[in-house]
């Protein structure tokens, strides 16, 4: 009891400025949600107000442990809400739809997609990296305690793909198999119901029921974000300091410019001229999804505001949008496993002094689009394309470590194009299946996401 009285003595004595701040911001922001200031605006506050704070505390070398676990709270929370979504979303989707073959075309779409939009990625991340030269002049050996990530088996990744006790699954945060288990129990429904609906009644019943239950709850969870979206950035901007991150600039600026480039031109080219949608409306209707994922890092995390926002801002039906949103969750890596891994690999080249070739750059760009299918449902999905890619190309492992400094800055960026990537995916394929309100887009009109709560 002593030692635990102490160490929160100790806490507080260490932490008591980023405390202070840190009561300070959020109840500006309470007081905001309060007075009814919209959502976005809020979370575009918290993100300013974090990172100036982050910024403050580490030019003064103060504590920001604090601040740490208050976006871990937020994150974990969110999180919570992953599994048991993904299964009665996906349950609830697909036995909305009559057809078995209306499901296989629109998963065809879909994973096609998804695998085009990488490819795309990547051809632009190498570009960039070829034109900025990002590990032009840098000499820096890998850290000595880093370890390159293991590249599972083919025949490890199916094994990991195939539920074997979905409880389990779950626990563990194994989406995939959580997402396969799932897709068995609709289809069975879809099956039950033409022949026996008394019997597949009562089942839809109960999973319609709770997924209104899990929508309350996201409901409650997501109020909390620009509380998280403050503390996360502010975590992060504490934590990094401008010399920390000095030596490996031309990587971030490489990132950032390839993922606007890809942002822009693909997702804002497919959206004007695919969906027939103006891509400033779109992207104003899109930014809490995309606010979200920079912040929290998490696809997963971001897969109840996509839901929300789809929805109920872009007027996408909820059964594509609960179709789409949480395969791209898994599956959509135009961030991690298109633009970074090619970066990554020309930097690798040009640190240790390797020539690449034409065939090479193809190569990057087909490892990419495969490997980002491959590593779905696998932790830490960026590191482990990177490192396909790396082992593809014949390059050191151990250049991966070179960037591991600033894995945290640029995955900000990286997963707000992957779930920006899952949004435009989303509308592409309700656009196709005419299950895409244009009408009421166009008029604005929104639900609202009751997030304005304090």
């Amino acid at each position: 009891m002593i030692a635990t009285e102490n160490n929160l003595i100790q806490a507080i004595e260490s932490n008591w400025i980023s405390l202070l701040l840190s009561i300070a911001v959020i109840a500006l922001l309470y007081w905001l949600a309060r007075r009814r200031v919209s959502f976005g605006y809020r979370v575009l506050l918290a993100l300013g107000l974090g990172l100036a704070v982050g910024i403050a505390l580490n030019a003064f070398k103060i504590d920001a442990t604090s601040i740490g676990t208050i976006g871990s709270i937020y994150v974990n929370l969110i999180k919570m809400l992953v599994m048991p979504l993904v299964a009665v979303l996906v349950i609830t989707s697909i036995s909305s739809i009559s057809s078995l073959g209306h499901l296989r075309k629109i998963g065809v779409k879909t994973i096609s997609l998804f695998l085009v939009t990488t490819g795309i990625a990547a051809l632009i991340g190498l570009l960039v990296a070829l034109a900025l030269s990002p590990g032009a002049g840098i000499e820096q050996s890998a850290p000595e305690d880093f370890q390159a990530r293991e590249i599972p088996t083919f025949s490890q990744v199916i094994l990991d793909l195939t539920p074997s006790n979905p409880i389990n699954d779950m626990a563990q945060g194994k989406v995939v198999p959580v997402l396969i288990f799932a897709i068995f129990i609709a289809v069975a429904l879809v099956h039950l119901n033409s022949r026996k609906p008394e019997a597949a009644e009562p089942v839809k019943k109960f999973v319609d029921s709770f997924a209104q239950v899990m929508h309350q709850v996201t409901k409650y969870i997501i109020r909390l974000t620009p509380y998280g979206v403050y503390a996360l950035i502010g975590a992060m901007a504490a934590r990094y300091g401008a010399e920390t991150l000095k030596p490996l600039i031309g990587v971030i600026i490489a990132t950032y410019v390839a993922l606007l480039i890809h942002f822009v031109l693909t997702f804002g080219g497919l959206v004007t001229f695919a969906a027939r949608v103006n891509p400033i409306k779109f992207l104003r209707k899109a930014y809490p999804t995309i606010a979200v994922a920079f912040t929290t890092r998490s696809s997963y995390a971001t897969l109840p505001v996509n839901l929300e926002v789809l929805t109920k801002r872009l007027r996408v039906s909820p059964r594509i949008a609960s179709f789409v949103a949480p395969l791209g969750a898994t599956m959509n890596m135009n961030g991690c496993g298109g633009v970074w891994p090619a970066i990554v690999a020309i930097f690798v080249a040009e640190v240790y002094n390797v020539p690449l070739g034409i065939s090479d750059y193809i190569l990057i760009v087909l490892v990419s689009m495969i490997s980002s299918i491959g590593v779905a449902g696998v932790p830490g999905p960026a590191s482990i394309s990177t490192t396909v890619v790396l082992t593809a190309l014949g390059l050191p492992l151990d250049g991966l470590g070179l960037v591991l400094a600033i894995d945290a800055i640029v995955d900000m960026g990286r997963t707000a194009v992957n779930a920006t990537g899952t949004t435009v995916t989303t509308l592409l394929v309700a656009a196709s299946e005419g299950e895409f309100d244009r009408e009421s887009f166009d008029r604005n009109e929104e639900d609202p996401l009751e997030l304005n709560t304090a």
